[in-house]
């Protein structure tokens, strides 16, 4: 008995060392079809739980038998088994999958079959960037999409404008669509960037007429990540931390001594009370702007886990970021949770899934920026305060009320004021879908965006500038506003897809869809703002400082209001696709939506778009060339702009007739026309006509895309002129119309090709865009508007032309300012009538990006330089400098001092004492500046562990990096950014130079 159990024991000896003999470590690298590696990549062994997942460099280890089989996947491209033999290393190119998808918010389709001019770009140019607004980080990448930020405070809104401006009046910004649901587009600081998987921006009407009064400027379909099924738990951590500061203005401004000087030259000011040898010895020079600006700190913290079983999958994480703003007083603290979860049944027929995505924010921002306030405004202080004044200067707030005293003014407010913003946001939608039969699924999506904020405003009681403008025995304010936003969308839809014909019933695919839309708004705020607080009990929002009215005056009666708002949208709608072999394609969409905003039967709008395809590369001509791909696409449709009063919830009243009731005749109570109404008002419209060709050559070496659109605007909302009868002279009505056209190129090359896994490669991007845009009618006699300060809308000039009178320079014979009259004569006396039309504004012709992306060994490297031109403003801040009237108040620029004497008669800079100084800053294209730039707009360099030195910890992948965004540019604008979207700039928070050192760790 024993001899026989010693006998299967040592059989069963041999048979385990015969299969761990046979075990062999098996490594390789995947790359995607261009040659660049896949991080997170699948690697498993074929009906075992014995899995791995690639590196930051594409690599991947695994123990495996000859008999054994490798399926490598990942999400997008079709998933490779390989049998392992007696190889041991393996490069696997994946390929992308026939059933990719190019996401377009209400339907998915094959980038083949695509009709749509679109621009997809990934989470790898997304996350880990120091922008707490993921808009700012699409800035150059996308084609034609122009994003300016007109402050530098941590997650403001940014000003989105595709293929230029399409309205007036009305809203010129993208819808974007979260995971199917449409959200704000003017608010992100809540949301997480390092959530988002993919940004796909649509930009014609094949890809916007479908979403009818929403699509007229485009649309930007947002994709959070999310899991994949039999994806083992993957852990995700990464860290970063930031410094910002302010970028390098040119205005040349004085130091102490030499602005004391100045003012004893001028005879004003300190400096005219000083002898020259008090001058030489003053020794107080502060730099104000290191005292308003500061080097902000940014700390970021993200935590994701991702897994899959068989047939559920999930997303979580959680994100924490504090940035600290270049300017005093400004910060954003923000933590984020996010989960994404899918399912589906056994038999797949059944599909669904949560997105849910909650943040909270505390945003602490300065308010009066870009006004002349000088003791509200931090960025006037550091731009022209005088440096021979100290901090030291303040002592208590009785100040002396002089000018001169701004920055103490300021210093007081920094210490006296509150202002503080607490959001709360809500993102989430919920999908359920079943196939009815193989070809036919009906689906659900419904979602809601939440937003709850609340302000506190308050200045303390003892403040210098409470002392000094409130009136009684108590002083100071304490003001709250709150509001909520909440914003339905539900979406059922139909969808049928059937291949048939061919020896295969492949050659005719037909997808078609009909979809009913239902969406709701609700807004409701309430404010309230005290003023007399009792300095004993102050503290920013207590109440128990108030102090109670009496009779005696009306010193402390508060001030309140409040506001609710309704809206909503009705909308059913459908399209077809055809695609024959893969070569040819038809697309045709048509919708009907009903707007709260209007009355009567221009409540409903019709819109529509057809699209066509030719996939050259399939036909047999092409066949063994060196193209790999060619498509022809041709889309014309039109969409719907119901914003037609710019904000959300604007223009609603406008179709309605509206009366307001004051004091008649013998003071009797009487009604009056507060606005007359125009039941006729409908949406604006844009329609648009795109031609495209898709093409990739060398094996895709070159590739890219290169578009031609032209947009048409009829109908713009705008004032018509009516008669005086009426009690006013215009009434806003739909009239005129514009035209924006262009080109559009999205190209890489890939200058060098790695052969394997570590060999150098580098692949050159670039990203272009040429727009021109025209007013085609003004409803007005002469065809011309002015719409703003010395701007106008002229029939054949371009939107927001500056209209002003031209100067000319400095006049040697007296040192005045010289300027040309309407006829072109020379005149130092211009009036408004000697105003003319300069072709110029602030959108821009041309934009866009170039740079490359580089890796050898573990190293890589990515730049991208974002250039602007055809953009012209005017710099306030410049004249504010050069302005002799400001010299004894203000900090002054040194230009002065090759302003004209009898000595200096041929120069840039009028007399001191010139008889017209002022007149320049009026109406008058002194001060009009072109503001092209271009600039390094991002860079990163980082370095990817290799798998030999983590393969024995329980890290699988580490990577650390280095960021910088607008760490040099290139432009004439003197100011500290030219890149703010606003017609003039004055005193305002430039965008910040950020430099951020990061770890990303994988588990």
């Amino acid at each position: 008995m024993k001899t026989k159990l010693n006998g299967i024991l040592t059989l069963l000896l041999a048979l385990v060392a015969q299969v761990a003999f046979a075990q062999q470590t098996v490594t390789g690298t995947v790359t995607d079809p261009n040659g660049d590696p896949i991080l997170g990549a699948t690697v498993q062994i074929e009906g075992t739980q014995n899995f791995t997942t690639t590196d930051f460099d594409g690599k991947f280890s695994i123990e495996a038998t000859p008999e054994s089989k490798l399926v490598v996947s990942y999400s997008g491209y079709d998933t490779r088994t390989i049998t392992v033999g007696n190889n041991t290393t393996f490069n696997v190119k994946m390929e992308t999958a026939l059933d990719a998808v190019v996401v377009t918010g209400y339907r998915d389709i094959t980038p083949k079959k695509s009709t749509i001019s679109q621009v997809t770009i990934t989470n790898e140019t997304i996350a880990d960037r120091p922008n707490a607004s993921f808009v700012q980080t699409m800035q150059g990448q996308v084609a034609g999409l122009n994003i300016g930020t007109s402050t530098g405070q941590p997650g403001a809104n940014s000003l989105i404008q595709l293929r230029g401006v399409s309205s007036i009046n009305g809203n010129t910004e993208p819808l974007f669509v979260i995971d199917g649901i449409p959200v704000d587009e003017d608010n992100f600081r809540s949301l997480n960037p390092n959530d988002i998987a993919s940004i796909t921006t649509l930009k014609d009407a094949a890809g916007t007429a479908i979403y009818g009064n929403r699509g007229a400027n485009g649309v930007i379909v947002v994709k959070t990540r999310s899991g994949r099924y039999e994806q083992p738990l993957s852990i995700n951590y990464t860290v970063t931390t930031g410094f910002s500061n302010l970028q390098e203005g040119d205005y040349d401004t004085y130091d102490s001594r030499g602005l004391l000087r100045l003012e004893q030259r001028f005879g004003s000011g300190l400096g005219n009370t000083l002898t020259d040898a008090e001058i030489a010895a003053f020794d107080t020079n502060t730099d104000w702007l290191d005292y308003f600006f500061r080097t902000g700190v940014t700390t970021a913290h993200n935590l994701s886990l991702t897994q899959g079983g068989k047939n559920t999958n999930s997303y979580t994480s959680v994100g924490f970021t504090e940035q600290e703003g270049i300017l005093v007083d400004s910060k954003l603290t923000r933590v984020t949770f996010r989960n994404n979860f899918s399912g589906k049944s056994e038999n797949e027929k059944f599909r669904y899934g949560t997105n849910v995505t909650m943040g909270f924010s505390r945003n602490d921002e300065p308010n009066a920026i870009g006004t002349g306030g000088v003791n509200q405004n931090y960025a006037l202080g550091a731009f022209v305060s005088v440096p021979y004044l100290s901090p030291a200067d303040y002592t208590d707030p009785d100040i002396v009320v002089n000018l001169r005293n701004t920055p103490l003014f300021l210093i007081d407010r920094l210490r006296t004021v509150t202002r503080q913003e607490e959001e709360l946001k809500i993102v989430a939608s919920g999908f359920a879908e079943y196939d009815i039969t193989d070809n036919l699924t009906a689906r659900i999506r419904t979602g809601a965006d939440y937003t709850a904020q609340n302000t506190i405003n308050s200045q303390d009681p003892d403040s210098f500038t409470q002392r000094l403008f409130q009136e009684g025995d108590f002083t100071g304010f304490d003001s709250r506003a709150y509001f909520r936003d909440f914003r339905f969308n539900n979406l059922t839809s139909l969808n049928y897809n059937k291949s048939f014909g061919g020896e295969e019933n492949l050659d005719h695919t037909i997808s078609a869809g009909l979809y009913v839309e239902y969406s709701k708004s609700h807004f409701d705020s309430f404010n309230f703002t005290q003023t007399g607080l009792d300095p004993k009990a102050y503290a920013p929002g207590n109440g128990g400082a108030y102090v109670l009215d009496t009779p005696d005056n009306d010193f402390f009666v508060p001030t309140v209001g409040s506001n609710l708002i309704t809206t909503g949208l009705f909308s059913y709608f459908g399209d077809i696709d055809y695609d024959y072999k893969g070569r040819f394609g038809l697309y045709g969409a048509l919708r009907r939506d009903a707007s709260f905003r209007f009355v009567e039967d221009n409540q409903w709008g019709t819109f529509w778009s057809v699209a066509g395809r030719w996939n050259i590369d399939q036909e047999e001509f092409l066949k063994g060339t060196d193209i790999n791909s060619l498509k022809f696409r041709a889309s014309y449709g039109t969409a719907g702009n119901e914003r037609i009063l710019g904000g959300y919830y604007g223009a609603l009243t406008q179709p309605r007739s509206l009366f307001t009731s004051n004091p008649g005749y013998g003071d009797q109570g009487a009604y009056f026309f507060a606005q007359i109404g125009n039941p006729d008002l409908k949406w604006e419209t844009i329609a648009t006509l795109n031609l495209g060709l898709d093409f990739g050559v060398w094996n895709n070496r070159l590739r890219g895309s290169v578009e031609y659109y032209q947009r048409k605007t009829t109908d713009l909302f705008q004032p018509v002129p009516i008669s005086l009868l009426n009690g006013q002279a215009s009434i806003n009505a739909n009239s005129g119309s514009l035209e924006n056209r262009g080109w559009d190129a999205q190209i890489s090359y890939n200058l060098f090709e790695a052969k394997e896994a570590g060999d150098f490669g580098m692949t050159l991007n670039f990203v272009g865009n040429y727009n021109t845009n025209e007013i085609l009618e003004v409803p007005t006699e002469d065809g011309t508007r002015d719409i703003g300060t010395n701007q106008i809308l002229a029939e054949g000039g371009v939107i927001g032309e500056w209209y002003m009178a031209r100067y000319v320079g400095v006049n040697p014979a007296n040192g005045n300012l010289l300027f040309q009259d309407i006829d072109g004569n020379l005149t130092e006396n211009p009036t408004t009538a000697d105003r003319v039309r300069t072709g110029l504004n602030v959108t821009p012709e041309y934009q866009g990006s170039f740079g490359f992306d580089m890796n050898y060994k573990n190293f890589f490297l990515t730049t991208q330089f974002n250039y602007v031109g055809g953009v012209d403003r005017i710099d306030f801040d410049l004249d504010g400098l050069q302005d002799p009237g400001n010299i004894g108040t203000f900090q002054m620029s040194r230009d002065l001092e090759r302003a004209w004497t009898p000595d200096n008669r041929i120069t840039d800079i009028p007399s001191l004492t010139a008889s017209n100084l002022g007149v320049e800053a009026n109406f008058t294209d002194r001060y009009l500046r072109e503001s092209d730039f271009v600039r390094l707009r991002f860079a990163q360099f980082g370095y990817n562990f290799p798998t030999s030195l983590t393969e024995k910890s329980f890290i699988n992948n580490a990577r650390v990096f280095v960021n910088a965004e607008n760490l040099v540019t290139f432009s004439k604008w003197r100011g500290f950014d030219a890149e703010m979207p606003d017609g003039s700039t004055q005193y305002e928070y430039p965008t910040p130079r950020i430099v951020t050192v990061g770890l990303e760790l994988n588990f």
